[in-house]
Protein backbone atom coordinates (compact mmCIF):
# COMPACT_ATOMS: atom_id res chain seq x y z
CA UNK A 1 0.00 0.00 0.00
CA UNK A 2 1.84 3.77 -1.02
CA UNK A 3 1.17 6.32 1.10
CA UNK A 4 -1.38 7.97 -1.00
CA UNK A 5 -3.61 4.81 -0.56
CA UNK A 6 -5.96 4.22 2.11
CA UNK A 7 -7.33 1.31 3.78
CA UNK A 8 -10.78 -0.40 4.93
CA UNK A 9 -12.06 -3.71 5.48
CA UNK A 10 -14.67 -3.62 2.55
CA UNK A 11 -15.33 -1.59 -0.21
CA UNK A 12 -19.21 -1.52 -0.88
CA UNK A 13 -19.84 -0.37 -5.12
CA UNK A 14 -23.28 1.48 -5.00
CA UNK A 15 -25.50 3.40 -2.86
CA UNK A 16 -28.12 2.48 -3.32
CA UNK A 17 -31.09 0.92 -0.80
CA UNK A 18 -29.14 -2.41 -1.53
CA UNK A 19 -25.84 -1.27 -1.13
CA UNK A 20 -26.45 1.24 1.99
CA UNK A 21 -27.79 -1.22 3.70
CA UNK A 22 -25.17 -3.52 3.55
CA UNK A 23 -22.57 -0.71 4.68
CA UNK A 24 -24.69 0.11 7.40
CA UNK A 25 -24.98 -3.99 8.30
CA UNK A 26 -21.21 -4.72 8.21
CA UNK A 27 -20.56 -1.79 9.95
CA UNK A 28 -22.66 -3.08 12.85
CA UNK A 29 -20.56 -6.06 13.00
CA UNK A 30 -17.57 -4.10 13.32
CA UNK A 31 -16.08 -3.68 9.65
CA UNK A 32 -14.74 -0.72 8.67
CA UNK A 33 -16.64 0.07 5.20
CA UNK A 34 -16.34 2.69 2.45
CA UNK A 35 -19.09 3.35 0.70
CA UNK A 36 -18.93 4.46 -3.13
CA UNK A 37 -21.30 5.87 -5.65
CA UNK A 38 -20.65 8.11 -8.87
CA UNK A 39 -23.58 9.96 -7.99
CA UNK A 40 -25.77 10.99 -4.27
CA UNK A 41 -27.52 7.45 -2.22
CA UNK A 42 -30.40 6.92 -3.44
CA UNK A 43 -30.26 8.89 -6.61
CA UNK A 44 -30.97 6.61 -9.19
CA UNK A 45 -33.24 3.27 -9.07
CA UNK A 46 -33.87 3.21 -4.97
CA UNK A 47 -35.49 6.96 -5.73
CA UNK A 48 -38.37 6.24 -7.94
CA UNK A 49 -40.27 3.58 -6.68
CA UNK A 50 -44.09 3.16 -5.12
CA UNK A 51 -42.95 3.59 -2.26
CA UNK A 52 -43.67 -0.07 -1.06
CA UNK A 53 -41.89 -2.32 1.69
CA UNK A 54 -44.03 -5.34 0.01
CA UNK A 55 -44.83 -7.65 2.67
CA UNK A 56 -47.55 -9.18 1.14
CA UNK A 57 -45.81 -10.00 -2.15
CA UNK A 58 -45.11 -13.57 -1.38
CA UNK A 59 -45.49 -14.50 -4.54
CA UNK A 60 -43.14 -13.50 -7.10
CA UNK A 61 -43.85 -11.33 -10.11
CA UNK A 62 -44.27 -13.91 -12.61
CA UNK A 63 -44.17 -14.44 -16.64
CA UNK A 64 -48.16 -14.49 -17.42
CA UNK A 65 -49.35 -18.26 -18.49
CA UNK A 66 -53.31 -16.97 -19.73
CA UNK A 67 -53.23 -16.42 -23.43
CA UNK A 68 -55.62 -13.61 -23.09
CA UNK A 69 -53.15 -11.91 -20.92
CA UNK A 70 -50.41 -12.33 -23.63
CA UNK A 71 -52.26 -11.46 -26.72
CA UNK A 72 -53.37 -8.07 -24.75
CA UNK A 73 -49.65 -7.71 -23.95
CA UNK A 74 -48.74 -8.36 -28.01
CA UNK A 75 -50.54 -5.96 -29.29
CA UNK A 76 -47.95 -3.36 -27.36
CA UNK A 77 -50.72 -0.85 -26.37
CA UNK A 78 -51.04 -2.26 -23.00
CA UNK A 79 -50.66 0.68 -20.58
CA UNK A 80 -49.18 -2.10 -18.00
CA UNK A 81 -46.35 -4.00 -20.20
CA UNK A 82 -45.14 -1.80 -23.16
CA UNK A 83 -42.01 -2.89 -25.29
CA UNK A 84 -39.67 -2.22 -27.77
CA UNK A 85 -39.61 -4.64 -30.66
CA UNK A 86 -36.20 -5.11 -31.17
CA UNK A 87 -35.40 -5.13 -27.55
CA UNK A 88 -37.98 -7.93 -27.51
CA UNK A 89 -36.23 -10.08 -30.20
CA UNK A 90 -33.25 -10.00 -28.38
CA UNK A 91 -34.64 -10.50 -24.97
CA UNK A 92 -35.95 -13.60 -26.03
CA UNK A 93 -33.75 -16.44 -24.49
CA UNK A 94 -34.47 -14.24 -21.33
CA UNK A 95 -38.32 -14.41 -21.97
CA UNK A 96 -38.05 -18.46 -22.42
CA UNK A 97 -36.04 -18.61 -19.37
CA UNK A 98 -38.48 -16.29 -17.19
CA UNK A 99 -41.61 -17.96 -18.38
CA UNK A 100 -39.72 -21.60 -17.83
CA UNK A 101 -39.16 -20.77 -13.71
CA UNK A 102 -42.87 -19.18 -13.74
CA UNK A 103 -44.29 -23.00 -13.95
CA UNK A 104 -46.63 -23.46 -10.91
CA UNK A 105 -44.44 -25.86 -9.32
CA UNK A 106 -41.04 -24.32 -9.91
CA UNK A 107 -42.82 -20.59 -8.63
CA UNK A 108 -43.96 -21.90 -5.52
CA UNK A 109 -40.43 -23.25 -4.97
CA UNK A 110 -38.94 -19.78 -5.52
CA UNK A 111 -41.30 -18.10 -3.86
CA UNK A 112 -40.70 -20.53 -0.56
CA UNK A 113 -36.99 -19.53 -1.35
CA UNK A 114 -37.61 -15.22 -0.40
CA UNK A 115 -40.03 -15.85 1.59
CA UNK A 116 -37.69 -15.23 4.83
CA UNK A 117 -36.14 -11.99 3.21
CA UNK A 118 -40.28 -10.86 2.73
CA UNK A 119 -41.15 -11.38 6.17
CA UNK A 120 -38.45 -9.51 7.59
CA UNK A 121 -38.65 -6.44 5.03
CA UNK A 122 -40.47 -4.29 7.71
CA UNK A 123 -38.57 -5.13 10.85
CA UNK A 124 -35.06 -4.56 9.11
CA UNK A 125 -36.10 -1.26 7.47
CA UNK A 126 -37.59 -0.51 10.95
CA UNK A 127 -34.38 -1.66 13.00
CA UNK A 128 -32.64 1.86 11.44
CA UNK A 129 -36.00 4.43 11.49
CA UNK A 130 -36.10 5.74 14.81
CA UNK A 131 -31.95 6.43 14.72
CA UNK A 132 -31.53 7.46 10.86
CA UNK A 133 -35.10 9.86 11.57
CA UNK A 134 -37.69 7.91 9.12
CA UNK A 135 -40.11 7.25 11.29
CA UNK A 136 -42.12 9.78 10.07
CA UNK A 137 -41.82 9.13 6.45
CA UNK A 138 -42.90 5.49 7.14
CA UNK A 139 -46.73 4.33 7.17
CA UNK A 140 -48.19 1.06 8.30
CA UNK A 141 -52.01 1.38 6.68
CA UNK A 142 -51.16 -1.11 3.63
CA UNK A 143 -52.42 -0.47 0.13
CA UNK A 144 -54.88 -1.17 -1.85
CA UNK A 145 -55.45 -3.03 -5.14
CA UNK A 146 -58.19 -2.03 -7.70
CA UNK A 147 -60.25 -3.78 -10.16
CA UNK A 148 -62.60 -2.12 -12.48
CA UNK A 149 -64.39 -5.28 -13.89
CA UNK A 150 -66.51 -7.20 -11.64
CA UNK A 151 -64.60 -10.92 -12.93
CA UNK A 152 -60.95 -9.36 -12.32
CA UNK A 153 -62.66 -8.73 -8.37
CA UNK A 154 -63.41 -12.26 -8.21
CA UNK A 155 -60.92 -13.62 -9.04
CA UNK A 156 -58.58 -11.32 -7.28
CA UNK A 157 -60.51 -12.56 -4.22
CA UNK A 158 -60.07 -15.66 -4.71
CA UNK A 159 -56.31 -15.52 -5.04
CA UNK A 160 -56.23 -13.47 -1.65
CA UNK A 161 -58.10 -16.58 0.05
CA UNK A 162 -55.42 -18.72 -1.47
CA UNK A 163 -53.06 -16.87 0.58
CA UNK A 164 -54.50 -17.37 3.67
CA UNK A 165 -51.40 -19.73 4.86
CA UNK A 166 -48.94 -16.88 4.98
CA UNK A 167 -51.51 -15.30 7.63
CA UNK A 168 -51.57 -12.14 5.58
CA UNK A 169 -54.18 -9.77 6.62
CA UNK A 170 -56.72 -7.99 4.26
CA UNK A 171 -60.26 -6.93 3.59
CA UNK A 172 -62.37 -7.23 0.63
CA UNK A 173 -63.84 -3.81 -0.77
CA UNK A 174 -67.39 -3.44 -2.59
CA UNK A 175 -67.47 -0.02 -3.94
CA UNK A 176 -68.79 1.42 -0.93
CA UNK A 177 -66.31 0.47 1.10
CA UNK A 178 -63.56 1.63 -0.76
CA UNK A 179 -64.90 5.07 -1.20
CA UNK A 180 -65.25 5.19 2.50
CA UNK A 181 -61.24 4.51 2.66
CA UNK A 182 -60.85 6.73 -0.49
CA UNK A 183 -63.11 9.31 -0.34
CA UNK A 184 -61.03 11.19 -3.11
CA UNK A 185 -61.91 8.25 -6.05
CA UNK A 186 -63.75 9.28 -8.52
CA UNK A 187 -67.63 6.84 -8.49
CA UNK A 188 -68.53 4.58 -10.79
CA UNK A 189 -65.70 3.44 -11.75
CA UNK A 190 -64.19 0.29 -9.84
CA UNK A 191 -66.18 -2.76 -9.06
CA UNK A 192 -63.82 -4.08 -5.55
CA UNK A 193 -60.66 -3.89 -4.06
CA UNK A 194 -58.32 -5.69 -1.99
CA UNK A 195 -57.06 -3.64 0.83
CA UNK A 196 -53.61 -5.49 1.96
CA UNK A 197 -52.86 -4.34 5.53
CA UNK A 198 -49.44 -5.66 6.48
CA UNK A 199 -47.15 -3.83 3.68
CA UNK A 200 -45.57 -0.22 4.97
CA UNK A 201 -45.32 2.38 2.71
CA UNK A 202 -42.96 5.41 2.82
CA UNK A 203 -43.82 9.26 1.28
CA UNK A 204 -40.27 9.45 -0.18
CA UNK A 205 -38.20 6.39 -1.00
CA UNK A 206 -35.34 8.73 -2.02
CA UNK A 207 -35.01 10.22 1.08
CA UNK A 208 -35.48 7.12 3.43
CA UNK A 209 -32.05 5.55 1.36
CA UNK A 210 -30.40 9.34 1.46
CA UNK A 211 -31.17 9.26 5.54
CA UNK A 212 -30.12 5.61 5.78
CA UNK A 213 -26.57 6.73 4.30
CA UNK A 214 -26.40 9.44 6.53
CA UNK A 215 -26.42 7.22 9.55
CA UNK A 216 -24.04 5.26 8.30
CA UNK A 217 -21.80 7.84 7.94
CA UNK A 218 -22.56 9.88 11.26
CA UNK A 219 -21.28 6.31 12.95
CA UNK A 220 -17.87 6.78 11.08
CA UNK A 221 -18.45 5.24 7.19
CA UNK A 222 -16.74 6.78 4.78
CA UNK A 223 -18.76 7.62 1.53
CA UNK A 224 -16.76 8.82 -1.38
CA UNK A 225 -17.76 9.93 -4.70
CA UNK A 226 -15.92 7.43 -7.56
CA UNK A 227 -16.20 5.45 -10.73
CA UNK A 228 -16.94 1.67 -9.38
CA UNK A 229 -15.74 0.56 -12.67
CA UNK A 230 -12.43 1.49 -11.80
CA UNK A 231 -12.20 -1.34 -9.43
CA UNK A 232 -8.62 -3.65 -9.25
CA UNK A 233 -8.08 -7.11 -8.45
CA UNK A 234 -4.44 -7.81 -7.01
CA UNK A 235 -3.18 -10.39 -5.09
CA UNK A 236 -3.97 -8.69 -2.02
CA UNK A 237 -6.94 -7.88 -2.58
CA UNK A 238 -9.09 -4.80 -4.59
CA UNK A 239 -8.21 -1.20 -5.34
CA UNK A 240 -9.81 1.56 -6.30
CA UNK A 241 -8.28 4.13 -7.37
CA UNK A 242 -10.23 7.88 -7.11
CA UNK A 243 -8.11 10.77 -7.72
CA UNK A 244 -4.89 11.73 -6.33
CA UNK A 245 -5.80 9.47 -3.45
CA UNK A 246 -7.00 5.31 -3.78
CA UNK A 247 -8.56 2.88 -1.43
CA UNK A 248 -8.07 -0.25 -0.92
CA UNK A 249 -9.53 -3.45 0.98
CA UNK A 250 -9.51 -7.35 0.88
CA UNK A 251 -13.13 -7.69 0.53
CA UNK A 252 -15.44 -5.40 -1.85
CA UNK A 253 -19.56 -5.81 -2.98
CA UNK A 254 -20.92 -5.54 -5.82
CA UNK A 255 -24.12 -3.30 -5.74
CA UNK A 256 -24.96 -1.31 -8.70
CA UNK A 257 -28.56 -2.85 -9.40
CA UNK A 258 -28.31 -2.19 -13.10
CA UNK A 259 -25.28 -1.77 -14.22
CA UNK A 260 -23.53 -4.59 -11.95
CA UNK A 261 -23.15 -6.26 -14.82
CA UNK A 262 -20.66 -3.55 -16.02
CA UNK A 263 -17.92 -4.52 -13.73
CA UNK A 264 -18.73 -8.34 -13.79
CA UNK A 265 -18.78 -8.44 -17.00
CA UNK A 266 -15.03 -6.86 -16.59
CA UNK A 267 -14.09 -9.05 -14.02
CA UNK A 268 -14.89 -12.05 -16.24
CA UNK A 269 -18.56 -12.59 -15.40
CA UNK A 270 -22.19 -12.11 -16.93
CA UNK A 271 -25.42 -12.43 -15.54
CA UNK A 272 -28.60 -13.01 -17.31
CA UNK A 273 -29.54 -9.28 -16.01
CA UNK A 274 -32.86 -7.97 -17.98
CA UNK A 275 -34.54 -4.19 -17.84
CA UNK A 276 -37.87 -3.80 -16.72
CA UNK A 277 -38.17 0.48 -17.09
CA UNK A 278 -40.22 2.41 -15.24
CA UNK A 279 -41.48 6.09 -15.43
CA UNK A 280 -43.00 8.42 -12.38
CA UNK A 281 -44.20 11.64 -12.12
CA UNK A 282 -45.38 13.62 -9.43
CA UNK A 283 -48.91 15.55 -9.16
CA UNK A 284 -50.67 18.46 -7.08
CA UNK A 285 -53.80 17.46 -5.79
CA UNK A 286 -56.73 18.40 -7.48
CA UNK A 287 -60.04 19.76 -5.68
CA UNK A 288 -58.49 18.03 -2.09
CA UNK A 289 -58.52 14.74 -3.01
CA UNK A 290 -55.12 12.73 -2.17
CA UNK A 291 -55.01 9.32 -1.80
CA UNK A 292 -54.70 8.05 1.53
CA UNK A 293 -53.22 4.78 0.52
CA UNK A 294 -50.65 3.53 -2.46
CA UNK A 295 -53.65 2.71 -4.89
CA UNK A 296 -52.78 -0.03 -7.77
CA UNK A 297 -55.36 0.03 -10.59
CA UNK A 298 -54.19 -3.38 -11.53
CA UNK A 299 -55.95 -3.70 -14.28
CA UNK A 300 -54.80 -0.62 -16.47
CA UNK A 301 -50.78 -1.49 -14.62
CA UNK A 302 -49.92 2.07 -12.42
CA UNK A 303 -50.01 3.12 -9.11
CA UNK A 304 -51.43 6.68 -7.74
CA UNK A 305 -48.73 6.89 -4.06
CA UNK A 306 -49.32 9.81 -1.61
CA UNK A 307 -46.08 10.92 -1.39
CA UNK A 308 -43.96 14.26 -0.10
CA UNK A 309 -43.95 16.21 -3.54
CA UNK A 310 -47.43 15.23 -4.51
CA UNK A 311 -49.15 12.13 -5.69
CA UNK A 312 -46.43 9.65 -7.43
CA UNK A 313 -47.86 8.15 -10.48
CA UNK A 314 -45.54 4.69 -11.51
CA UNK A 315 -46.07 3.56 -14.25
CA UNK A 316 -45.65 -0.67 -15.16
CA UNK A 317 -43.06 -2.27 -16.92
CA UNK A 318 -41.28 -0.97 -20.07
CA UNK A 319 -39.35 -3.84 -21.87
CA UNK A 320 -36.29 -1.68 -23.19
CA UNK A 321 -32.90 -1.80 -23.22
CA UNK A 322 -31.23 -0.34 -19.38
CA UNK A 323 -30.01 3.67 -21.49
CA UNK A 324 -32.61 3.75 -24.41
CA UNK A 325 -34.23 6.99 -24.83
CA UNK A 326 -37.50 7.55 -22.76
CA UNK A 327 -40.66 7.13 -24.51
CA UNK A 328 -43.28 9.34 -22.50
CA UNK A 329 -46.33 6.55 -24.60
CA UNK A 330 -47.12 4.66 -21.13
CA UNK A 331 -46.92 7.46 -18.72
CA UNK A 332 -49.29 9.80 -21.01
CA UNK A 333 -51.54 7.47 -21.43
CA UNK A 334 -51.85 5.87 -17.53
CA UNK A 335 -52.31 9.49 -16.53
CA UNK A 336 -55.70 9.82 -19.01
CA UNK A 337 -56.82 6.82 -17.14
CA UNK A 338 -55.60 7.62 -13.47
CA UNK A 339 -57.42 11.53 -14.04
CA UNK A 340 -60.42 9.51 -14.81
CA UNK A 341 -60.27 7.63 -11.39
CA UNK A 342 -59.21 11.05 -9.07
CA UNK A 343 -58.31 13.95 -9.83
CA UNK A 344 -54.90 15.36 -10.69
CA UNK A 345 -53.80 18.20 -10.55
CA UNK A 346 -50.87 19.91 -13.01
CA UNK A 347 -47.73 18.23 -13.11
CA UNK A 348 -45.18 18.82 -10.97
CA UNK A 349 -41.73 17.53 -12.35
CA UNK A 350 -40.23 19.33 -15.45
CA UNK A 351 -39.79 15.59 -16.77
CA UNK A 352 -40.43 11.89 -16.21
CA UNK A 353 -38.07 10.49 -13.79
CA UNK A 354 -37.20 7.00 -15.63
CA UNK A 355 -35.37 3.79 -13.74
CA UNK A 356 -34.72 0.19 -14.77
CA UNK A 357 -35.66 -2.73 -12.16
CA UNK A 358 -32.75 -5.29 -12.22
CA UNK A 359 -33.93 -8.68 -13.14
CA UNK A 360 -33.74 -12.44 -13.18
CA UNK A 361 -35.09 -14.65 -14.91
CA UNK A 362 -35.35 -16.79 -11.83
CA UNK A 363 -37.38 -13.72 -10.13
CA UNK A 364 -34.45 -14.46 -7.07
CA UNK A 365 -31.95 -11.47 -6.76
CA UNK A 366 -27.72 -13.09 -6.77
CA UNK A 367 -26.51 -12.61 -2.68
CA UNK A 368 -23.60 -14.45 -1.85
CA UNK A 369 -19.56 -14.67 -3.07
CA UNK A 370 -18.54 -14.43 -6.35
CA UNK A 371 -17.33 -18.41 -7.69
CA UNK A 372 -13.75 -16.84 -8.97
CA UNK A 373 -12.58 -14.26 -6.98
CA UNK A 374 -11.51 -14.45 -3.44
CA UNK A 375 -13.28 -11.40 -1.22
CA UNK A 376 -16.06 -10.68 -3.78
CA UNK A 377 -19.45 -10.07 -3.19
CA UNK A 378 -22.73 -9.96 -5.09
CA UNK A 379 -25.94 -8.19 -4.23
CA UNK A 380 -28.20 -7.09 -6.63
CA UNK A 381 -31.31 -8.27 -8.77
CA UNK A 382 -34.10 -7.72 -6.99
CA UNK A 383 -36.84 -6.71 -9.80
CA UNK A 384 -39.67 -5.34 -8.02
CA UNK A 385 -38.24 -5.51 -5.00
CA UNK A 386 -35.17 -3.40 -4.24
CA UNK A 387 -36.85 -1.06 -1.70
CA UNK A 388 -38.66 -3.92 0.06
CA UNK A 389 -35.73 -5.95 0.53
CA UNK A 390 -33.05 -3.87 0.62
CA UNK A 391 -32.02 -4.48 4.22
CA UNK A 392 -32.89 -7.86 4.71
CA UNK A 393 -30.51 -8.28 1.55
CA UNK A 394 -27.79 -6.21 3.39
CA UNK A 395 -28.40 -8.02 6.31
CA UNK A 396 -28.36 -11.81 5.29
CA UNK A 397 -24.94 -10.96 2.67
CA UNK A 398 -23.08 -9.13 6.25
CA UNK A 399 -23.72 -12.39 8.20
CA UNK A 400 -22.17 -14.33 5.23
CA UNK A 401 -19.31 -11.93 5.20
CA UNK A 402 -18.22 -11.93 8.55
CA UNK A 403 -19.39 -15.39 9.24
CA UNK A 404 -22.08 -15.50 11.34
CA UNK A 405 -25.41 -17.97 11.18
CA UNK A 406 -27.28 -16.60 8.37
CA UNK A 407 -30.59 -15.76 9.42
CA UNK A 408 -32.03 -18.13 6.12
CA UNK A 409 -30.78 -20.07 3.73
CA UNK A 410 -28.57 -18.19 0.91
CA UNK A 411 -28.31 -21.30 -1.08
CA UNK A 412 -31.47 -20.40 -3.82
CA UNK A 413 -29.68 -17.20 -4.28
CA UNK A 414 -26.03 -18.15 -5.10
CA UNK A 415 -24.43 -16.50 -7.93
CA UNK A 416 -23.03 -20.23 -9.39
CA UNK A 417 -26.51 -21.08 -10.11
CA UNK A 418 -25.57 -18.86 -13.27
CA UNK A 419 -21.84 -18.46 -13.07
CA UNK A 420 -20.62 -22.26 -11.95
Amino acid sequence: MTTAERQADVIVLGAGIVGVSAALHLQERGRNVLLVDRGEPGAETSHGNAGLIERASVVPYAFPRSLATLAAFASNRSIAVRYRPATLLRMAPWLARYWWNSAPDRLERLGRAILPLIERCIDEHRHWSKAAGTEALMRGEGWIELYRSRRGFQEAARAAEELASYDLAYDLLDEAALRAREPGLLPGIVAGAVHWRDPATVSDPGAVTRAYAALFTARGGQFLHADANCLEHDGAGWRLPAGAEGWRAPEAVVTLGPWSNDLCGRLGYRFPLAFKRGYHMHYAPAEGAVPRHPVCDVEAGFVLTPMARGIRLTTGIELAARDAPSDSWQLDRAERVARRLMPLGHRLDAEPWRGARPCLPDMLPVIGPASRHGGLWLAFGHAHHGFTLGPATGRLLAEMMVGQAPFCDPAPFAATRFQP
